[in-house]
């Protein structure tokens, strides 16, 4: 990994240890890796091989854990401390993570120790955790799989295109294709455009239920747009695009968005850019006789600045 993503994902991880008690958004940690919140959230995901809020959670409850330890401090004191917005939350996750509640764990640290509890009343240093390796064993071992990636860097031109939007599952998309499909064959586009989805969010990050996807066709030039019948209009900008050639089943692709973001960009010469990737729909998976879905995989890149 180069030093820029290392020491950009360095200072994320420093900076929610010192700040564990503040209320941490997405934007808030995006904005002190200086890379934008989706991009962000796919590379954290891919080299901490947890979402940013997951970390975060994680975080949060391993310092209750040693409050709970080394104070006597109320639940309540324990769970603003540690950033939680109220004590039921802190429990509910606290339940989660280690299928116990805090006054539980509690009592049977106190039934299993010979050390004093600290008084609520000092102010204790809690000492800071070992950040996260970044170059652990298991890191080094999910980068090598991907630096032999066939990447390509590629310059497209801004298309202008037809959509339907789609909001659930990804694995639901054929029905906004079917939206789309209809539409082009009504309107005499030519079977040759593109056809080209856009996932508008990062599922690791987004609820299921709420994840966006645009499913495109572009337009033959001089067409008429016309919206209706939930179809409407954009232009996809143009620029350099890092390619990946993608053949698998749809379910797969989110490893490969993965492999972009935490393997090939941290060892190239390039980050995100501030646009959405573009997935190049390149057959139809339910004709092919795998079942497989090729696509042309577009993730936006920029030179890194020296």
């Amino acid at each position: 990994m180069n030093n820029d993503y290392m020491a950009r994902i360095q200072a994320v991880l420093q900076f929610i240890e010192e700040n564990l008690e503040q209320d941490l958004t997405l934007e808030m940690l995006a904005e002190i890796s200086n890379f934008s919140k989706f991009h962000f959230s796919r590379i954290f995901s891919a080299v901490i091989h947890k979402t940013p809020m997951t970390y975060l959670t994680e975080r949060r409850l391993h310092h209750a854990v040693t409050y709970l330890s080394t104070t006597n401090k109320t639940m309540l004191d324990i769970s603003s401390l540690c950033g939680f917005t109220s004590v039921s939350s802190f429990n509910s996750s606290f339940k989660k993570q280690y299928k116990t509640t805090p006054s539980a764990m509690r009592r049977s640290m106190q039934e299993n120790s010979n050390i004093p509890l600290i008084s609520g009343n000092n102010q204790e240093e809690l000492s800071l955790s070992k950040n996260y390796d970044l170059n652990s064993k298991n890191n080094n071992n999910f980068l090598r799989r991907v630096w032999d990636m066939n990447i390509e860097v590629k310059e497209l031109p801004g298309y202008q295109v037809a959509y339907a939007r789609h909001i659930g599952s990804y694995l639901e998309t054929y029905k906004a294709w079917e939206t789309i499909g209809k539409w082009a064959q009504d309107n005499g586009i030519p079977r040759e455009q593109y056809f080209i989805g856009i996932s508008l969010d990062d599922p690791s990050v987004t609820d299921e239920q709420f994840c966006r996807y645009d499913a495109c066709i572009t337009l033959p030039e001089g067409f008429s747009a016309e919206s209706g019948s939930g179809i409407e209009f954009k232009t996809l900008s143009g620029g350099q695009y890092a390619l990946y050639k993608f053949y698998d089943t749809i379910d797969k692709l989110a490893i490969a968005y993965q492999s972009v973001y935490g393997g090939w960009l941290p060892n190239s010469e390039f980050e995100p850019d501030d646009r959405h990737a573009l997935e190049f729909c390149m057959n139809d998976p339910y004709t092919d006789p795998d079942g497989k879905a090729k696509i042309d995989l577009y993730i936006p890149i920029k030179r890194t600045l020296s």
